[in-house]
């Protein structure tokens, strides 16, 4: 990408191509205009045919269900994806979905004071530390059973234990893990992450779970950042928001375990040099893997705080409310190129090229990682009403 743009480089900041597709090539602001345009026309079409059936049925007086513009622009994307495909020109500006995540992400933290981040609470970050270590323990479990190779269980542990495509994509280079196996385990998180946009909303509602109770499950069983979001904002506004809370608190975590497994592999000599020279200094790499976007939302979160404090000099300091109102909507446009991109960058065919066992240790482990994690919060919610 030129130097001149703002917009990472799509080569290091962005998941690599679905396998068997082409990757987006590297492009110049206007070469990822095209991109950026049809994501917004396919976040667009869900939110208007969301408004249409809801006005349209209302008028009719007919019962019929809110399907919330999320599912709308993912399966409009999948849809194109596995038919007409999505031609190279819009590639690069597709692949910057996960960009605009992290845009929505920080943008978001101007709908939470600090006191909102708090109320995630003890018990439900105690649950976050319990999630990671049993999605560590028994992916790795379920991979030496079914006679994975070591590196391809890493990358699946790390990926459903942390954050899913970005945590695989950390790991890969840490540990030397080769590009088969990277591959491998994208597809199988990818795969996973598309069915949890169905049966998640589906099992919260048929449970009648709370909206902090259902956005912790979803911010602790679902893999990849985007699909998280989108579980939650399929229940609720209020469940996205939980949902981005524990999974961002996920995500911070990708730093220490990334360094632990890096430590590991090159304990029994089997990563590369540059990997093992990486390790060096131990502080920089923890700052290289950390997300970044974790801490610009800390800092929205920050200043709409100080903006809400009852001192005027502090409140000088932060956001006024209608500054908030439009940081808040921002996040939701961002959150709009976010989901169009999910469905446009998951092709089926490909999925389910990879083999069956890595994708059999995926689906028992996040069924396993699912249930779980169901029944923690379940139980947190029954004894400290969450």
């Amino acid at each position: 990408m030129a130097a001149s743009t703002n917009l990472p480089d799509l080569r290091t900041e962005y998941p690599p191509h679905p396998p068997g597709r082409s990757p987006a090539e590297p492009s110049t602001f206007l070469g990822l205009l095209p991109g950026i345009a049809l994501l917004f026309v396919v976040g667009y079409a869900g939110k208007f045919v969301e408004h249409f059936l809801n006005t349209w049925t209302k008028a009719r007086h007919i019962t019929f269900p809110n399907i919330e513009y999320v599912l709308w622009a993912i399966l409009f994307g999948i849809l194109i994806a596995n038919t007409v495909g999505v031609p190279r020109i819009f590639r690069a500006g597709v692949a910057t979905y996960d960009f605009w995540l992290k845009v929505g992400i920080i943008l978001l933290g101007a709908r939470f004071i600090l006191g909102d981040v708090l109320k995630l609470g003890g018990i439900s970050l105690i649950l976050v530390f319990i999630a990671v270590a049993f999605s560590l323990t028994f992916m790795t479990w379920l991979g030496r059973t079914f006679n994975l190779g070591p590196k391809l269980t890493t990358l699946l542990a790390v990926g459903s234990s942390v954050c899913g495509v970005s945590a695989i994509i950390a790991t890969q280079g840490a540990i030397d893990a080769d590009e088969e196996d990277s591959s491998t385990a994208i597809a199988a998180i990818l795969a996973l992450g598309a069915l949890s946009l169905f049966t998640f909303p589906l099992i919260g509602h048929a449970l009648h779970m709370s909206d902090h109770a259902y956005g912790i499950w979803a911010g602790l069983a679902v893999d990849n950042t985007a699909e998280a979001t989108a579980a939650g904002a399929l229940y609720s506004d209020a469940a996205g928001k939980f949902a981005v809370l524990a999974k961002t608190c996920r995500n911070a975590l990708i730093g220490f375990v990334v360094l632990g497994y890096a430590i590991h592999w090159v304990r029994k000599g089997l990563a590369s040099r540059a990997a093992t020279k990486q390790l060096d200094n131990k502080a920089a790499f923890l700052w290289q893997k950390f997300p970044k976007f974790v801490l610009g939302f800390l800092v929205i979160s920050l200043l709409a705080t100080l903006g809400a404090s009852a001192n005027p000099h502090l409140a000088a300091l932060g956001f006024t409310k209608p500054q908030l109102i439009a940081l808040g909507n921002l996040s939701r446009w961002a959150f709009l190129l976010t989901f169009a991109g999910v469905g446009l960058r998951t092709n089926l065919k490909d999925l389910f090229k990879q083999g069956a066992r890595p994708f059999i240790v995926g689906a028992l482990g996040e069924i396993a990682i699912a249930a779980i994690t169901l029944l923690l919060v379940l139980g947190a919610d029954h004894i400290y009403h969450l």
